[in-house]
């Protein structure tokens, strides 16, 4: 790799074929990039790994819908987006490397410490294991703000801007990448070990990786990219400075609308479609994210990269918000396919479709990000945009899923005469009960279903494996006993109202797009000099 001194003067500290080529050698720019991509992975790993074990981690600690959808929203966002201004404000004149290891290490540590959560009493005052699974995320929050906005400004000093879509576009398959991961490797843990060892397994790396990032990756001069001739400035920007800057960026704001949006509907989807799944098709935690939401998250990744490609390649430097505007609206009927559909593998070809034309957007919010402002305001405007996606998308999309839910449930319960002997909670320990004796009587007989008799089952006419007697058996051993009349009516309603949150949140997609077609008429005038 070359030898390359920062001076402090990004004009005379690179060659002039740097707008071509960026920093360093292709294959270390390479080995940066994927290093990148992988903190990202475990940045989306650790912060899906809640959703995953959502079944029996809510049986446990007998957490309602809306509890849930706030411990995976809005418990995990507030301080998220609190840290993550301060931090890429640091970004902007420290270390960004340096900041990023101690990051990652940090947040893995309060990953591994959720699976210790628990009841515990101090000094004589007893904290149910809700709040310290909540004290916990809410380290892991503080830990994730550190990634993305130093994360974006590397790259951008690594690439030149002809090749930001695309090296944006990978490093944002992160997302897709990191939610398939955790549900590939989480959803077995769970199933032989406990949801507690998924967070202990899935959490220890990222402390060795945080360290051999630091070790290994090199901190760019900054503006090293811009072409010859940008007028460009060293010197930190203000706050003040950079909001100015922001203010007139019309496309910029357009699309952060469009990326809160989204990620509102995205997050919340994401935290309770594992739920959705296991209450739908009768599955396992294991068997929901392996066989269904493994290949929805890879279609996810593919169109991802896809589309920062297709991008990278098309003269307009509007494209990437023209491409994801069509993607978020498209989306909606495939995903409307999948939340109604009674067949596994309608609804996994839905899922894939869906995520595979609706997660390039996330390229496209990168991208702008970085594009459309000065490089001394990459790190803060990336870091505004994720302020405004996560406190807002990320932290109310999961609770409104959950409140929506029990919403849909609880007029149910009132209309069966079950609202003074039943409740949600006692519907949630009946099914998983049900479905663990079930899949236990499957193994037994030799007759375990595979993955091809999941997806092509029709739900709607599934027979059950054990008989009446003995699934009234179960039901009579919980904690809250449960009668088959009662059974019955939780299945079909738990599964209703789910689908009633998934579809609500699946329309609003078309509300994103709508806000990135804004965004693309302005991106051109928008761009700097």
């Amino acid at each position: 790799m070359t030898n390359i001194t920062d001076s402090g003067d990004p004009a005379t500290d690179k060659p002039e074929q740097a707008q071509n080529e960026g920093f360093g050698s292709f294959g270390y720019r390479t080995y940066v990039l994927n290093a990148l991509l992988i903190i990202y992975i475990l940045n989306f790993i650790d912060r899906a790994l809640l959703s995953v074990v959502a079944r029996p981690l809510k049986a446990e600690l007998g957490i309602s819908d809306t509890a849930f959808g706030l411990l995976t929203g809005f418990g995990f966002a507030f301080l998220y987006t609190i840290v993550g201004i301060p931090l890429a404000r640091l970004a902007e004149r420290r270390n960004r490397v340096l900041i990023i290891a101690i990051c990652v290490a940090l947040w893995s540590l309060m990953t591994a410490l959720c699976g210790l959560a628990t009841e515990i009493t101090l000094l004589g005052v007893t904290i149910g294991g809700f709040w310290v699974l909540l004290a916990c995320r809410v380290g892991v929050g503080i830990g994730e703000a550190g990634c993305t906005p130093p994360a974006n400004s590397l790259i951008a000093d690594y690439y030149p801007p002809k090749k930001r879509s695309s090296a944006m576009g990978y490093y944002a398959m992160g997302v897709t990448l990191g939610t398939l991961g955790a549900n590939l490797i989480a959803g077995p843990i769970a199933d032989h070990f406990g949801w507690r060892y998924a967070f202990f397994i899935l959490g220890i790396p990222g402390v060795v990786i945080g360290l051999i990032l630091y070790f290994t990756v090199k901190e760019p001069p900054r503006g090293y990219t811009e072409p010859a001739g940008t007028k460009q400035s060293v010197a930190r920007a203000t706050f003040g400075e950079a909001f100015k800057e922001l203010f007139s960026k019309p496309s910029y704001w357009w699309m952060v609308g469009g990326a809160t949006m989204a990620a509102f509907c995205g997050y919340a989807i994401s935290a309770f479609q594992s739920l959705y799944l296991q209450r739908a098709f009768g599955l396992t935690a294991g068997e929901a994210s392996v066989w269904f939401n493994v290949p929805a998250y890879a279609g996810g990744a593919i169109g991802t990269f896809l589309l920062g490609y297709i991008a990278s390649k098309m003269k307009s430097s509007s494209a990437v918000a023209w491409l994801s505007a069509g993607g978020l609206i498209l989306c909606v009927p495939f995903f409307g396919l999948a939340f109604t559909s009674a067949i596994g593998a309608i609804c996994v070809i839905g899922l894939a479709v869906g995520n595979g034309i609706k997660y390039g957007y996330l390229a496209a919010q990168y991208s702008i990000a970085a594009g459309v402002v000065s490089n001394r305001v990459r790190a803060t405007s990336t870091a505004i945009m994720l302020f405004v996606v996560n406190l807002l998308g990320y932290g109310l999309g999961p609770p409104a899923a959950g409140i929506v839910s029990d919403l849909a449930f609880s007029p149910a319960l009132e209309e069966a005469g079950y609202a003074e002997v039943l409740d949600r909670s006692m519907c949630d320990a009946a099914e998983r009960a049900v479905i663990f004796a079930e899949r236990e009587a499957r193994i037994a007989s030799g007759e375990a279903r595979s993955f091809w008799t999941v997806l092509s089952e029709d739900t709607s006419n599934r027979v059950s494996p054990i008989s009446v007697e003995a699934r009234n058996a179960v039901l009579a051993d919980l904690e809250r006993p449960v009668t088959e009349e009662q059974f019955v009516f939780c299945e079909e309603h738990n599964q209703s109202s789910t689908r009633i949150s998934m579809l609500f949140l699946t329309v609003l997609y078309a509300v994103a797009g709508v806000f990135f077609l804004f965004s693309a008429m302005r991106l051109k005038r928008d761009m700097p000099e």
